[in-house]
């Protein structure tokens, strides 16, 4: 039971993380990469779709992202959902070529990013304390009903813990990073 409640702990606590990740990737940095696209979704004939399946996405240069649908009639869609996005773009097409230039971030709103990353770190921080807490009030009812020992139930604890720890310092590794990524001029 403790080793099953310690795998699942853990692999709950690594979701948060790749949600963080997931999440510090959509924040934009002053230079353009591919994967700021990810989450915008197209109008594929009824069915929302991410733009990733009815374009190629390719990077012009260090601040323009090149986006060339497969099919023609998909121009104006593509353009639309980018344009519409919560990103702040503003795409323009030349011929079958949609470019996408990164506007320059000014120092507000670098610190506007920043305080953005951080609200975002502490929501990772607070998820990966909540599994610890229901992790640790599995041990307690264990305990309560007698399935494992005091010990047993200590020691998993400060398993658990570690495990918290681990991931806290994962967080605040991301979010300095993102944090540098963001203040590089």
């Amino acid at each position: 039971m403790i080793p099953d409640l310690k795998k699942t702990t853990e692999a709950k606590m690594q979701k948060s993380i790749e949600a963080l990740k997931a999440d510090l990737a959509k924040v934009r940095t002053g230079r353009a990469h591919t994967g700021i696209l990810d989450h915008v979704m197209v109008d594929y004939y009824g069915s929302p779709v991410p733009v990733n399946q009815v374009a190629n996405i390719t990077l012009i240069d260090s601040r323009t992202i090149g986006v060339q649908p497969w099919e023609k009639p998909m121009i104006a869609k593509v353009e639309k959902a980018i344009r519409d996005s919560d990103l702040g773009l503003n795409p323009s097409s030349q011929g079958d070529l949609i470019r996408v230039p990164m506007p320059v971030l000014t120092e507000e709103r670098r610190r506007d990013l920043i305080k953005v990353v951080k609200h975002e770190g502490e929501g990772a921080k607070v998820a990966v304390r909540n599994l610890r807490r229901d992790a640790n009030s599995t041990l307690k009812d264990a305990l309560k009903a007698k399935t494992i020992s005091e010990d047993d139930e200590r020691r998993a604890q400060e398993d658990v813990q570690k495990l918290t720890d681990k991931a806290i310092v994962e967080i605040d590794k991301l979010l300095a990073q993102k944090e540098q990524e963001l203040m590089q001029i």
